[in-house]
């Protein structure tokens, strides 16, 4: 397992020995799950972060028909879920998470991250400050996203997505499918491919097999 965390952001930085310290230090539990099980509901009170191990985990809501939403879906193991419920002041959960195929969860307990355990241990300090960075790359991720779906147009939407990933060079590539940059931009595909093919004809993006492409970034950028 410790091999599986190295790769987790959590744990990003600590070396094996301190990754054992950790979970020794913090009391954490590894709990299995069968397909379909609970690992939390919503209304549950958050009392550890949640690191997925192997398997996988949705996020979900139900409407009140009772069809399932997935929010999130999370396969890759090292991965956090649910985990900003716990840091809110004892809010409850406002989804649940449910395996969606056999999976094995490790659990830290919630007050690990508020207080010292008194030995003044380097990797406890290192784990927090891992925990802050998580939080603060999501914080830019959701700003990123807020200032693209606030643009007026669809054509703008897709030019400004293309800059916020364009590097020094002005190279700036989407690398997702249609159905996924569809859903980001929460627009129907058909609509969203005729804009990108009338914005290909405009000589302001190529697109082609690997993705979408900036062909003229300044006209690009002239959009805002």
């Amino acid at each position: 397992m410790v091999e599986v965390l190295k790769g987790s952001p959590l744990f990003r930085g600590m070396a094996e020995d301190d990754i054992r310290g950790c979970l020794a230090c913090s009391k954490a539990q590894v709990t299995r799950y069968e397909k379909d099980a609970l690992v939390f509901c919503q209304g549950d009170m958050p009392e550890s972060v949640s690191v997925l191990v192997a398997g996988a985990v949705a996020v979900c809501n139900d409407s009140n028909d009772g069809r399932r939403s997935i929010v999130a879906t999370f396969d890759q193991p090292g991965e956090l879920f649910g985990e900003v419920f716990a840091f809110l002041n004892h809010k409850a959960y406002e989804h649940y998470a449910q395996a969606l195929a056999p999976s094995a969860v490790l659990q830290i307990p919630e007050q690990y991250f508020y207080r010292t355990c008194g030995n003044a241990c380097e990797y406890h300090a290192k784990l927090v400050a891992n925990m802050l960075s998580i939080f603060a790359q999501k914080a830019y991720y959701l700003n990123q996203k807020l200032q693209i779906l606030s643009c007026a147009t669809l054509r703008q939407k897709i030019a400004k997505m293309l800059l916020c990933h364009c590097g020094a060079d002005g190279r700036g590539t989407l690398s997702m499918g249609r159905e996924a940059l569809a859903d980001y931009l929460n627009v129907a595909r058909p609509s969203l491919s005729r804009e990108l093919m009338k914005m290909q004809d405009d000589g302001l993006v190529r697109v082609g097999r690997q993705g979408v492409f900036i062909a003229d970034l300044g006209a690009l950028q002239q959009m805002f």
